[in-house]
């Protein structure tokens, strides 16, 4: 039977089995035998990694004609206006391609929201503001290079959703399985 967990993955955890020197591993976390990531989050980001025991689950989640939508909180250095975000909106060309289009808007900091360890850098003298990013692909570290190529540079990057899967009461390193 297809089954899915789903993780809240802590700031630098690496989404392999295989340790790997200075980072923590999904062997740290889930005991649980025969699952995989069906996809990825780079060690600096945090939040929702679905892990699967089933190979075209697996598949379903990852690959882009499905247009699985990824949801992600952006805490980024500045202020973005409206004409920063329509940048966003209409897909950026980042290192040879263009991004699909993304849902995106600002939000108020998430009020439940746990610290980050370490804390990221703050600077007296710039602002720094959250964003909601809505996704349908997921290129190696594409929010940050979609965030610093309107000029806003990433500080935080959580997943919040994949799909119909949220990080709902997962606190990070917690994880629970679905059927």
């Amino acid at each position: 039977m297809a089954r899915l967990l789903l993780f809240n993955k802590p700031y630098g955890v690496i989404c392999q089995f295989t340790p790997q020197a200075g980072y923590q591993s999904l062997t740290d976390f889930i005991p649980v035998p025969d699952f995989y990531p069906a996809g990825r989050l780079d060690a600096d980001s945090e939040g929702l990694v679905l892990l699967t025991n089933d190979g075209r689950l697996q598949h379903r989640i990852t690959d882009p004609k499905y247009k699985q939508s990824k949801v992600y909180w952006v805490q980024v250095e500045g202020m973005p206006d409206q004409s920063a975000l329509k940048f966003l909106h209409e897909g950026i060309l980042l290192k040879g391609y263009r991004t699909q289009p993304a849902k995106a808007r600002l939000m108020d900091e998430p009020v439940y929201l746990w610290p980050r360890i370490p804390a990221i850098r703050s600077r007296r003298n710039i602002p720094t503001c959250w964003l909601e990013l809505t996704l349908t692909e997921g290129k190696n570290r594409q929010v940050r290079h979609m965030t610093a190529a309107i000029g806003f540079p990433t500080l935080r990057l959580i997943r919040v959703a994949i799909g119909k899967y949220t990080l709902a009461n997962l606190t990070p390193g917690q994880w629970r399985i679905v059927e």
